[in-house]
C-alpha cells in the first residue's frame, strides 16, 4: 500500500511507499547556518537514505540554498536551506519494456530521493516539490523483480 501518488510532469505516476522526514536545523544549537553545515547535513540525509536502502539508487534533488541579508559569521555568510529534509521510497511500473510483457505485475522500478522542502507536508498528486515533479524517472530508477 502507498502512503501517497505523485504525478511527474512526464506524466508518469509513482507511488511514495517510505517517508522520512527531518527538521533541517533542529538540532542546532548556537550559531548560525553556513554552507559547510549545510553541505554536512545533506550529505548525512543523502547517507542515511543509502543505508536504509542500500540496494535502491538514491538521487539527491539539489535544495534552494537562500542568503538572508545578515553578516557573515566566522564560517562565512549565512545560508539556509529549506525547513524539512525529506528521504521517500518510490515505487511505478517498470521503465522499460524488456521484460516478460506476459508477466509485467512481476516487475516494479524504484527510487530513493532526497529533497529538502518548506513544511513537513506529504507530496501528493500534482502537489510537490517542483525538483520531485520533474524528476527523470526514466533516467535515473532501476527496474526490480518483485
Amino acid at each position: 500500500m502507498s502512503l501517497t501518488r505523485i504525478i511527474l510532469s512526464s506524466g508518469r505516476s509513482i507511488e511514495l511507499t517510505e517517508l522520512r522526514m527531518t527538521s533541517t536545523y533542529g538540532d542546532m544549537l548556537e550559531g548560525h547556518p553556513c554552507e559547510q553545515l549545510n553541505d554536512m547535513k545533506i550529505n548525512a540525509l543523502v547517507r542515511g537514505a543509502q543505508r536504509a536502502s542500500p540496494t535502491t539508487r538514491v538521487h539527491l534533488i539539489p535544495p534552494q540554498r537562500e542568503y538572508p541579508d545578515q553578516k557573515a559569521g566566522g564560517f562565512g555568510p549565512v545560508e539556509v536551506l529549506p525547513a524539512v529534509g525529506c528521504a521517500g521510497a518510490f515505487h511505478s511500473t517498470p521503465v522499460d519494456g524488456s521484460h516478460d510483457p506476459l508477466d509485467p505485475v512481476l516487475y516494479r522500478s524504484r527510487l530513493t530521493v532526497v529533497w529538502f522542502q518548506p513544511t513537513p507536508a506529504t507530496p501528493s498528486g500534482h502537489e510537490a516539490d517542483a525538483g520531485l515533479l520533474a524528476l527523470d524517472w526514466e533516467g535515473l530508477a532501476q527496474n526490480h523483480e518483485l
